[in-house]
């Protein structure tokens, strides 16, 4: 299938979207969020793929939502657009696969949220992150409010957020937004790798272990606990626990 305003490219067991607007540095307008949304959920089903990259074409990652689009926009507008972004980022989140975000240039507003939609950031050394909505009179709409704070901590995320100054990879590396920086020539393979890492094990366990991390971290411990618990049970009943410790057992790789 082709789409407008994103590319799709499969090798092996990984995937990688490409955001394709670079003349207007990858802003995200309604139809790039449902196609991010149609290609995630298509991507989320099919077997053969266990881990997704996104990252984007030319000198940015997502430089933001489109300005050009919400100029005109009434507050229902808003509202069908605020609704469209969070199914697209939850579409992300709730992937039952690895997601991996390789941010290129500018991540920036609508961009940066959907950055920390995916499950592991890797940025290059010129990025630069932030939400300048302030700026433009709004606030976040694709859960920039919520998905930042519980990254980096409320204080930080509110500095972020009222000041809507950008900050740099060495920065972001450092309060713990993105897992790793690297020169630039280098985010792509970087992120290949650890997708080629990623999707040698067992897939069953991978998005059991997602769904444990994600569901259990607003639940007290207790609530927590008792999600592992459930889920380590269900292993055992997936044929990648019985290929894993056979494997185990004959000192060899396993066949996921």
């Amino acid at each position: 299938m082709v789409w407008k305003n994103i590319t799709l490219q499969l090798e092996g067991k990984s995937a990688l979207i490409t955001l394709n607007r670079p003349e207007v540095l990858n802003a995200l307008n309604t139809v790039t969020l449902q196609e991010l949304h149609e290609v995630c959920t298509g991507l989320d089903a099919d077997r053969g793929v266990r881990v997704i990259i996104i990252t984007g074409e030319g000198k940015a990652f997502a430089a933001g939502a489109d300005i050009s689009e919400m100029k005109h926009f009434t507050p229902d507008d808003a509202q069908r657009f605020s609704r469209l972004g969070h199914k697209t980022m939850d579409a992300i989140q709730n992937a039952g696969k690895p997601v991996i975000a390789a941010v290129n240039g500018y991540a920036l507003g609508g961009g940066l949220e959907l950055a920390l939609a995916c499950d592991i950031i890797i940025a290059s050394e010129d990025a630069l992150l932030g939400m300048p909505e302030v700026n433009l009179g709004i606030i976040q709409g694709f859960g920039g409010t919520q998905r930042l704070p519980r990254l980096v901590g409320k204080a930080r995320a509110k500095e972020l957020i009222f000041t809507g100054d950008p900050i740099t990879a060495r920065r972001a590396y450092e309060i713990g937004m993105v897992n790793s920086i690297v020169p630039p020539v280098e985010l792509l393979p970087e992120a290949q790798g650890l997708a080629h890492t990623i999707s040698e094990k067992g897939p069953a366990a991978l998005r059991l272990v997602k769904r444990v991390i994600d569901g259990g971290y607003d639940e007290k411990l207790a609530g927590g606990c008792a999600m592992e618990i459930e889920s380590f049970v269900e292993s055992f009943a997936t044929p990648d626990r019985e290929e894993g410790m056979k494997a185990f057992l004959e000192k060899r790789k396993p066949v996921f």
